[in-house]
């Protein structure tokens, strides 16, 4: 099967509908619910917790405010984690690695449970020093599809792949806090990643899950030039430690999310000519970018339900929207491609604006063809002087959205709910099958800029995997797959459960004494 066969087969394979959801177990296998932290066993581990009354290293301030914990849940004899980057199902497959410089470089793994670093490889580092004109690191991103799968069964492969897009976000605005770029390599294969994070030696992964690669990141403030070959050289020389934990005895195997991770491996491209992205819109009373911070980026949460009732004001609606449009600011100078993903809308309570059925034109390009291929009837009137938001059709449409989430009232009981459509057909002609997984990733960053944003204006949201997917581009009046519903999200006020208690992430650090959503707290 060509990859392009693969990547269709999958995505059409793995689409929930009326009649049938996409394959999985049908229940919960608790017996085999995997561990939510991975170790490696027998690794050197160094604490990142900061001495007291001293500031955290930059390092150590970007994972704790990207891919650390925020804090701990509990019910009754139940206590789980929460994550500052979020996740489907609070499940967690994306593993973190940093590659640092300085006299000796080290590969090593971060576990969030302990906002530690354990040591994988110690290597001899001077082409580092060579090729680095600035303070800097790598962060390398990786999946392991056990964790959702288990869940989620064929459709894990996509929420993975969310949860990178959420992971890339969180990490590039963390480190702006230290006045950090961050930004994703593109030159760096998939077989390249492997090497870098030994996440490709057999001996070291016996019982363990494996793990697939999904990017890598440099972080630093001048973002120097790193020479692959011979930092890569330099680990292959290098003295490893450690052997990864099993997170599950039992496992379902689902071949289908081993094709579509063949066939969308990466290869690396350097050739790239980087995007030119306008200026954000200038609207009213909205603070300059990024505006986020530190205490509310470990608040973040994901709403569990929606009050149903409450409104926002449409400055409100119309900043949110702003900050989901490429710029040049964080997290949009991450990545290196033009946007492909579009907002459907479904606006319930926004005062001031209609209610209904809108789309907002993330890559004003893309307007014609998005014009050309959904119904004729739709009104296209524009729905703002600034924005590239249209009113399409007229309505309560809270209805249409709760059904069309897997019937989820949370999709109806917000100020608005939307799905993100990926120009699907152009995207993969232009770039190759690899940018499947990259379509999935812009819309974590998405997701990501609007849970930051539903904190800010002192609501919350939560991002929605479970969809029908051709009920949504029926609506729309899609055909084929030049348009592809990829995600959805609701923002809304939260109706909190009194009955959970709450600890903070780590108990070196004092709990605030509430969370606070609002932009000026």
């Amino acid at each position: 099967m060509s990859d392009a066969r693969a990547v269709y087969r999958y995505h059409d394979g793995t689409k929930h509908h009326f009649t049938r959801f996409a394959r999985s177990l049908g229940y919960l296998d608790w017996a085999s619910q995997p561990n939510p932290f991975r170790s490696f066993h027998g690794a050197p581990s160094v604490s990142l917790q900061p001495a007291i009354g001293h500031q955290p290293s930059a390092l150590a301030g970007v994972l704790r405010h990207s891919l650390g914990l925020s804090a701990w849940k509990q019910f009754g004899q139940s206590r789980w984690s929460l994550r500052v980057n979020p996740s489907s199902g609070n499940l967690h497959p994306t593993e973190a690695y940093v590659i640092v410089g300085g006299e000796d470089g080290r590969v090593c793994h971060y576990a969030p449970d302990r906002h530690a670093l354990e040591q994988r490889c110690a290597f001899d580092a001077p082409d580092w020093r060579q090729s680095a004109a600035a303070p800097m690191f790598l962060v390398a991103l990786t999946s392991i599809h056990w964790r959702e799968a288990w869940k989620y069964g064929e459709r894990a492969f996509r929420y993975c792949q969310h949860d990178l897009g959420h992971a890339i976000a969180a990490v590039r605005i963390a480190a702006s806090l230290h006045g950090l770029q961050a930004r994703i390599l593109p030159d760096w294969s998939h077989q390249e990643m492997c090497a870098l994070t030994g996440i490709d030696r057999e001996e070291d992964y016996l019982d363990a899950e494996r793990e697939e690669p999904g990017c890598v990141l440099l972080i630093g403030d001048r973002m120097p030039v790193v020479s692959r070959e011979h930092l890569l050289a330099s680990i292959q020389r290098g003295r490893w430690t450690g052997h990864a934990s099993q997170l599950s005895e039992d496992h379902v195997q689902w071949t289908i999310i081993d094709e579509i991770a063949a066939a969308t491996r990466d290869f690396g491209q350097s050739q790239l000519v980087p995007p030119v992205r306008p200026a954000p819109p200038a609207l009213p009373a909205l603070p300059a970018l990024p505006a986020y911070p530190a205490h509310l980026l470990l608040q973040r949460r994901s709403a569990v339900a929606l009050d149903g009732c409450s409104s926002t004001s449409a400055d409100s609606f119309f900043a949110i929207l702003a900050r989901a449009l490429p710029s040049e600011a964080p997290p949009w100078d991450a990545v290196w491609w033009d946007a492909r993903i579009h907002l459907a809308l479904f606006v319930h309570r926004v005062d001031g604006v209609e209610p209904g059925l809108y789309l907002l034109v993330r890559h004003e390009p893309a307007l014609v063809r998005l014009r050309e291929a959904c119904r004729r009837e739709f009104l296209w009137t524009r729905a703002h002087d600034a924005l590239p938001l249209f009113l399409l059709a007229r309505g309560d449409c809270r209805a249409l959205a709760r059904r069309l989430s897997c019937d989820q009232d949370i999709a109806a009981d917000g100020f608005f709910s939307l799905g993100m459509i990926a120009d699907f057909d152009a995207a993969l002609t232009t770039f190759g099958d690899r940018f499947y997984r990259h379509l999935f990733w812009e819309s974590g960053v998405v997701g990501q800029m609007l849970y930051l944003e539903a904190e800010a204006a002192g609501a919350r949201g939560t991002g929605i995997g479970c969809f029908y997917d051709d009920p949504v581009h029926d609506v729309l009046g899609l055909r084929d797959h030049a348009f592809q519903s990829l995600y959805h999200f609701t923002i809304g006020i939260p109706v909190e459960d009194r009955r959970l208690t709450t600890a903070p992430g780590y108990e070196w650090e004092i709990a605030p004494r509430c969370e606070t959503r609002s932009r000026s707290g």
